[in-house]
C-alpha cells in the first residue's frame, strides 16, 4: 500500500506520531510530559480512526507509508 491509498489525516497522524515518538527519544528532553502527552493523543487517533478499525491489518503498511513519505519529503 502506498500513502496514496490512505486518508491524508491518517498519513499525517502517522507522521506526526513517529516525529514525536522521535522527540521523545531524545535524552532527556524538557518537554517530557507534553510530548508523553502528544503521544498518547496521537495514538488514540489512530488506534480509533474509521480506517484503521475497519483494516486492522493495515497498520504496518501505514507506519510504513508514513515513513517512506518523510523520507520523499526530506529527499525533494
Amino acid at each position: 500500500m502506498s500513502a496514496r491509498s490512505f486518508p491524508d489525516d491518517l498519513v499525517r497522524t502517522q507522521h506526526a506520531w513517529n516525529s514525536t515518538y522521535q522527540a521523545l527519544d531524545a535524552c532527556r528532553p524538557a518537554d517530557n510530559t507534553r510530548l508523553r502527552r502528544r503521544l498518547l493523543r496521537l495514538s488514540v487517533y489512530l488506534y480509533w480512526h474509521p480506517y484503521l478499525v475497519s483494516r486492522p491489518a493495515a497498520r504496518p503498511a501505514l507506519r510504513a507509508a508514513a515513513g517512506m513519505s518523510a523520507a520523499d519529503r526530506h529527499a525533494g
